[in-house]
């Protein structure tokens, strides 16, 4: 054989074998997939072609000149989903411990800019212990120029993170900044200081998962949006996300007809809003009635649940969709609702998705952490976002829409196209019980039976004034329907409006309340 050949083949089988047959080993015992097992079971089998095999760190200083692996600690390269293209990238704990060098953030840069000209989403894939210390300040810069082109790539290319191992320190900006963060379930773990320091600095004593695992961040801090039972389950369900996605900003999502009958009517939705206007229903069972073979997937479903954000498709359309959610607190907006929908919107709007909004909502939630919270601010997100979107808007009231949240909640006031109420609708500045406690003060003091007098005068207020009759008769929605053709409305709506054209006044960007 061709001493040259035999040569090469020497060098790709050390750039497959990462940091040996033993360390490859050592993560196959533990449950562990591989940085290029990971990325062939993301891709379509077969397709990924690999970039910088042969890349080597350039470190001398510390005995590093004797540790050179082909590749280093990363893998990169391009493949498929579904056929359409997807550049990617697999940090490799073998080598290393995955950690980040000067080459390594080439590598990574490389693709990413190769995603941006050619219009293709990226995934990372995460696994590493963080800045290569050896090279100081040449992997701090590494990571920089990793931060500024998620920054760039943001709102052209849809970017993805996939957390499979440790993302500590600076790290975690890169993830941070893109638009989905994936977490799996015992195995991941994110966080700016970890256990020992926070020890050291608060005297607190954490574990990893208390700190940083999958469930705190997709529970409680929000930073994430999926958490997963095993790898495998988590790379799936990134095929599955792509799926409704574009590849870049300046093409629609991608068009898939189904077997679902566009004109299907479901006749339960006639009776799912419970007669009394106190008692919750899920909105997850509405959605599901209507979208494409009732299949909904739903983002950061762990994190303020009382709204639910994801997507479907409806008559083959992709579409991104916002509900309230009575099951929880009643359904109300809170800061972290507000800044959930605010930034599923925003991604909906830079890439093409329209959007349906099923609301039920009673207002922003009160209290002294609320407001001190700034709740005014994080509200004023989710308004922004619905008021700065030029994508097709669809509202459907289900029930509640009380006050500033009416507003907020996509209204025919904030560029929404289409929008509709069931006969269900409350419409008002406050619910019907409140509005006669102020109006009628005087009079429910003055009455012999103030409970019953109430009673009258909350029915009487609801039969005026909270309902959708007088919003439609204002044109503030387009029609009031049957709750079982909301899907055929919607559709119907969809096909109107796919040559859209709304556009924002000239501007360098706004300025959102952050």
């Amino acid at each position: 054989m061709n001493p040259k050949i035999e040569q090469l083949r020497q060098f790709k089988k050390q750039a497959h074998l990462g940091g040996g047959e033993d360390k490859l080993a050592a993560r196959k015992a533990k449950g562990k997939l591989s940085a290029r097992e990971r990325i062939e079971l993301l891709l379509d089998k077969g397709s990924f072609r690999e970039v910088d095999a042969l890349v080597v760190h350039r470190e001398t200083n510390f005995g590093m000149d004797q540790k050179k692996v082909p590749g280093d600690s990363v893998v990169t390269g391009w493949g498929t989903i579904d056929s359409r293209l997807v550049y990617v990238f697999s940090q490799d704990f073998t080598v290393f411990g995955g950690s980040l060098s000067g080459v390594h953030a080439e590598k990574i840069c490389k693709i990413m800019d190769m995603a941006m000209r050619n219009g293709a989403p990226v995934v990372g894939i995460n696994d590493s212990g963080g800045a290569r210390i050896q090279e100081g300040v040449v992997s701090l810069a590494g990571y920089a120029d990793v931060f500024l082109r998620n920054t760039l790539a943001s709102g052209v290319v849809p970017q993805i993170s996939v957390i499979m191992g440790p993302c500590a320190g600076g790290a975690v900006y890169s993830p941070a900044l893109t638009d989905f963060i994936f977490m799996v379930k015992g195995s991941s773990h994110m966080f700016i200081t970890g256990p020992d320091v926070v020890k050291a600095v608060t005297g607190e004593d954490v574990t990893f998962e208390q700190l940083g695992g999958a469930m705190t961040h997709n529970a409680v801090s929000g930073v994430a949006h999926m958490a997963s039972e095993s790898e495998e389950d988590c790379l799936f369900l990134i095929r599955e996300l792509l799926g409704y996605l574009p590849s870049n900003n300046m093409e629609d999502a991608p068009y898939k007809a189904g077997g679902d009958d566009n004109l299907r009517a479901a006749e339960a939705l006639n009776d799912i809003v419970p007669d009394n206007p106190n008692k919750p229903y899920d909105i997850r069972d509405v959605v599901n009635l209507i979208v494409d073979d009732g299949r909904f997937y739903e983002i950061q479903e762990h994190y303020a649940q009382n709204i639910v954000v994801g997507f479907a498709r409806l008559g083959g359309f992709s579409v991104g969709i916002v509900a309230n959610q009575p099951m929880v607190l009643a359904g109300v907006l809170d800061i972290a609702a507000s800044e959930k929908a605010a930034r599923f919107v925003r991604f909906c709007d830079c890439f093409n998705i329209p959007l349906i909004v099923f609301e039920d909502v009673p207002g922003f939630l009160p209290g002294l952490d609320q407001e001190h919270g700034g709740i005014i601010r994080h509200g004023a997100k989710l308004l922004y976002a619905f008021c700065e979107a030029t994508v097709p808007k669809l509202t459907v009231i289900t029930r509640k829409a009380y006050g500033g949240a009416y507003c907020v909640m996509n209204s025919k006031h904030i560029r929404a196209d289409f929008n509709v109420a069931w006969p269900t609708a409350e419409i008002a500045v406050m619910g019907p019980e409140g509005a006669v406690n102020i109006i009628y003060r005087r009079e429910l003091g003055e009455a012999e039976q103030p409970e019953a007098k109430r009673a009258e005068l909350v029915n009487e207020y609801r039969d005026h004034l909270a309902n959708p009759y007088i919003a439609a008769q204002r044109g503030y929605i387009d029609d009031v329907i049957e709750p079982s053709e909301t899907r055929p409305r919607l559709i119907n709506a969809l096909h109107m409006l796919q040559n859209k054209r709304d556009h924002n006044p000239p501007k360098k960007h706004g300025n959102m309340p952050l």
